[in-house]
């Protein structure tokens, strides 16, 4: 099966793609194109499913991916690095051709940035954690760094969990208003001390904030399509021992 890159128009110059489940060589519940070294899948199928997938946006380039830990943290890529060799971040920024920075999401956020006049992108991994405390601020901080411009960078935003499948807890929902009172409008009741949090509209309001000159939205829900996407919390769900990831990618055009 073909891999399934979904690209967003804001981003129409730049080489980039979000890559979903289909295609790849897993199989069991790690099925189709799992890039996750975390999984319990098969080594060499992880490893052959990247290759695939970087060969599906740029051959021949270096895919560059970090070790996630739900940070703020942004690391500035200027060479190809080795797997062993990651660092521990959820976003990275380059201005070097021929790098293919590399996101791992299975619910949370993946955004993919661009100055194209700049000859600068970026990649951040935001879970509520990393984005409650700022890995998008501090993306286009170490973008501008770089030589990018706020109100030029151009920043997509891939598939995730939706609103109607993020079902959190009123402590969650405290913990958000506690940092900003308006962030209580990302939240919708749900069922009794319950409710629905729209984590894709809450970075891409920060991303307003910080000046970003446009910010797409691509509106895929990662729980409610398991042909489609890997997601963790589906996976936890349905009492599965492990899951996939889907990997988001972008480099200099």
């Amino acid at each position: 099966m073909m891999i399934e890159m979904l690209r967003a128009g804001c981003l129409a110059n730049v080489p980039h793609g979000f890559a979903g489940r289909r295609g790849g060589v897993s199989t069991g519940v790690h099925a189709g194109l799992n890039v996750g070294l975390g999984s319990d899948d098969e080594r060499d199928a992880i490893l052959r499913n990247r290759d695939l997938a970087r060969d599906a946006l740029l051959p021949g380039a270096k895919l560059v991916t970090v070790r996630q830990v739900h940070s703020p943290d942004v690391v500035t890529v200027r060479a190809a690095i080795e797997e062993q060799d990651r660092p521990a971040a959820d976003a990275m920024v380059t201005d070097r051709p021929g790098l293919i920075l590399g996101i791992l999401t299975a619910d949370c956020v993946p955004v993919l940035f661009a100055d194209p006049d700049a000859g600068v992108v970026g990649a951040a991994h935001a879970g509520w954690k990393g984005a409650l405390s700022g890995v998008t601020d501090r993306t286009i901080q170490e973008m501008e760094k770089l030589g990018a411009q706020a109100q030029r960078v151009r920043a997509a935003i891939g598939p995730c969990i939706g609103r109607a499948s993020y079902e959190v807890t009123e402590p969650f929902l405290r913990a958000f208003e506690e940092q900003d009172p308006e962030n209580g409008r990302f939240f919708s009741e749900g069922r009794e001390g319950h409710y629905q949090f729209d984590i894709a509209a809450y970075v891409a309001a920060r991303l307003a904030a910080n000046g970003i000159g446009r910010v797409e939205m691509l509106d895929e829900d990662s729980y409610s399509q398991p042909e489609r996407f890997f997601s963790y919390r589906r996976s936890c769900h349905h009492g599965e021992a492990s899951y996939g990831r889907q990997i988001s990618m972008i480099a200099v055009g």
